[in-house]
């Protein structure tokens, strides 16, 4: 799923150089490597949670995500490691955010669906108003990368929340959840393919999705049998996402595929 190359922000104003874009083309290995990254963020959090204590595990979750954003704030340029360290520590970190809120404070996760989904709005209302467009072929900026990574938070926040949900509230269990996901984000590929849908809503209506159909792949895979998981345990699972990610991202590394020009 592309986006239109000339919406407005894509071009320097004349007489001015055009600066490095600084996330990545959305090529057919930005979509594996989110799906991918989803699911790892869901898996290392549950695995971090369980062997740790929570508190020493979300301040460790804190600290990777923090400093995985300040290598990719120091890169001049995209560079696939940097970028996907940091979405990688956004999915653990995001996943983590959500799970607070559910269990450490008791709140429903039909309201921490709905506080996350307001949170992304205003994120999306406020980028827009101050840079024009919501474009990922724009993000040449450190402010617009800033709402860019705001953004990304909070739909890893959200697609959490809404996961459990699913699986959880509405007792659709994780199979059902990666049925009803599937089914959900095949909707904005549909619009923006056959019925010419605006790009940009595509791209961000998918993107968000992506969040809770790979983490209920990877609730399925690693949760016990006796809550509907196929029992593998989130550690083996996380190891196996992690292998397949530095595969994907160190050929991105060497060829330099999803770099936009």
């Amino acid at each position: 799923m592309s986006q239109n190359s000339t919406v407005s922000g894509d071009l320097a104003p004349h007489g001015r150089s055009v600066r490095a874009l600084r996330v990545p083309e959305l090529t057919a290995f930005f979509w594996i490597a989110k799906a991918l990254s989803t699911a790892l963020g869901e898996s290392s959090s549950d695995y971090l949670v369980n062997t740790l204590a929570p508190v020493p595990a979300v301040l460790l979750g804190f600290v990777a995500f923090v400093a995985s954003l300040v290598v990719q704030f120091a890169m001049r340029r995209y560079r696939a490691w940097a970028y996907w360290f940091a979405v990688a520590m956004v999915g653990v970190f995001g996943t983590m955010a959500a799970d607070v809120l559910h269990v450490g404070f008791g709140v429903p996760y039909v309201l921490s669906t709905a506080l996350y989904g307001i949170a992304l709005l205003v994120v999306y209302v406020v980028w827009f108003r101050v840079e024009r467009t919501l474009s990922v072929h724009t993000i040449d900026t450190w402010r617009r990368e800033m709402f860019y990574w705001a953004a990304v938070v909070a739909t890893f926040a959200l697609g959490t929340a809404a996961g459990d949900l699913t699986a959880v509230t509405l007792n659709l269990g994780y199979a059902g959840s990666i049925a009803l996901f599937a089914v959900v984000i095949a909707i904005p590929a549909a619009g923006y393919r056959w019925g010419h849908w605006n790009p940009i809503f595509c791209f961000w209506f998918a993107y968000v999705v992506t969040r809770p159909l790979g983490a209920s792949v990877a609730d399925w895979l690693g949760k016990p049998t006796d809550v509907g998981g196929a029992g593998l345990g989130s550690g083996p699972v996380s190891l196996v996402l992690t292998a397949l990610i530095v595969a994907i991202v160190g050929y991105l590394a060497v060829t330099k595929r999803d770099v936009q020009r």
